[in-house]
């Protein structure tokens, strides 16, 4: 699940570690036994924390790092450096932030989710978008340039399942 909106996401900026938006309900229906993880960043421990829940907070579902974009929207770095923002958006080993990459985020984040579909029993993630679309780029096997061509909103929920340590997408940008 995507994190309740903060100001960036409403702004369409790059996150800092932002609070929720105030007075975010957050309703999540969790299977019995489910185990619940959570990124570090405050808007998902809140988020978490809005649905009435406990989570163990796992650092490889934080938010790609973006670097010196951090905070910054997409139109104002399309504006002051439009061949960086186009870069980056184009090639998947560009940093023109100083940030991560994009096929190292994306790495990142497959290597958790292969760890998952080893696990017994199931795992609730309150994560951001960009973690939850290298998830589903990964479990469908898709080309990492295809991240760009998914759109996650705020308390979203989507759904994968492991079966012989593979992955099927279930449902996406389901109502939460």
């Amino acid at each position: 699940m995507r994190h309740a909106p903060t100001g960036a996401t409403r702004a369409a900026a790059f996150p800092v570690d932002e609070p929720v938006e105030p007075g975010v309900s957050v309703a999540l229906a969790i299977p019995r036994g489910c185990e619940v993880l959570s990124s570090p960043a405050l808007r998902c421990r809140q988020t978490v924390e809005a649905a009435g829940l406990t989570a163990t907070v796992d650092a490889r579902l934080s938010e790609c790092d973006f670097g010196r974009w951090a905070g910054s929207t997409l139109a104002d770095v399309h504006a002051s450096d439009p061949d960086a923002a186009e870069a980056w958006m184009r090639d998947p080993d560009a940093t023109p932030h100083g940030g991560e990459t994009l096929r190292a985020f994306a790495a990142r984040v497959a290597r958790w989710l292969d760890e998952q579909a080893e696990r017994d029993g199931p795992a609730a993630a309150i994560t951001h978008g960009g973690v939850v679309k290298a998830a589903l780029v990964h479990a469908l096997g898709a080309p990492l340039e295809t991240f760009w061509r998914i759109d996650v909103a705020p308390l979203a929920v989507s759904e994968l399942h492991a079966h012989d340590g593979r992955w099927t997408v279930v449902g996406v940008n389901r109502a939460s």
